[in-house]
């Protein structure tokens, strides 16, 4: 017989731990490395997929086949599923606008 339940010890460790600043520290630096580690291989994965339909498109400029044609179409479908998944970078709102007072002023100066 056991001093105590399993599930009791789980629980007091889990609050320990909840209550530790250092515990703590470690679980949001794990967090962030974790994050940023799924980030870059998001990168690599888009990268990887790029590159491919790049190399498909290039190789495949010298024949005119239906083969050719089909892997040509397989390419660009390809490179624009990868555009659409890469984030665009964040652009930053001058004098602290809202959106549709920047958008007023691109209609006003064009």
């Amino acid at each position: 017989m056991a001093l105590l339940e399993r599930e009791v010890g789980i629980a007091i460790a889990a609050t320990a731990t909840a209550l530790s600043p250092r515990a703590r520290e470690l679980a949001r630096q794990g967090a962030v490395y974790g994050l940023a580690g799924m980030l870059k291989a998001g990168d690599v994965v888009v990268g990887t997929a790029r590159g491919a339909a790049r190399g498909a498109a290039e190789g495949l400029t010298s024949s005119d086949g239906p083969v050719s044609t089909a892997a040509r179409k397989v390419a660009n479908t390809a490179e624009e599923a990868s555009e659409h998944t890469s984030a665009e970078p964040v652009r930053r709102r001058s004098r602290g606008g809202t959106r549709r007072q920047e958008e007023e002023e691109q209609e006003e100066t064009a």
